[in-house]
């Protein structure tokens, strides 16, 4: 999925992942009712709608991730791509 794509069903994901309203949005450190006008079609900023994206289709858990990992990560990917790119796989792997 393409940075900042239009996610258009918020609603299916959240109910996906067995949350409430609540639990989905705070996530992302969004209201319940903020939430809820996403869900209800209102126009979501592109900033959210990356959280969103990152945190419950990525699963990213950003409690676990800062800016060194995230430095590193693009260091390695630029000074050695094979081996970004073996580490890539085996981690998708991993999540299957």
């Amino acid at each position: 999925m393409a940075n900042f794509e239009k996610i258009d069903n918020i609603r299916d994901i959240r109910r996906s992942l067995g949350m409430n309203q609540v639990e989905f949005w705070s996530k992302l450190g969004v209201t319940q009712s903020g939430g809820s006008r996403y869900e209800s079609g209102r126009n979501m900023p592109k900033p959210v709608r990356e959280l969103l994206r990152l945190v419950h289709i990525e699963k990213v858990d950003l409690g676990k991730v800062n800016s060194d990992d995230l430095a590193v990560a693009s260091m390695l990917k630029e000074r050695n791509p094979e081996l970004y790119e073996q580490l890539l796989v085996e981690a998708r792997s991993r999540k299957s």
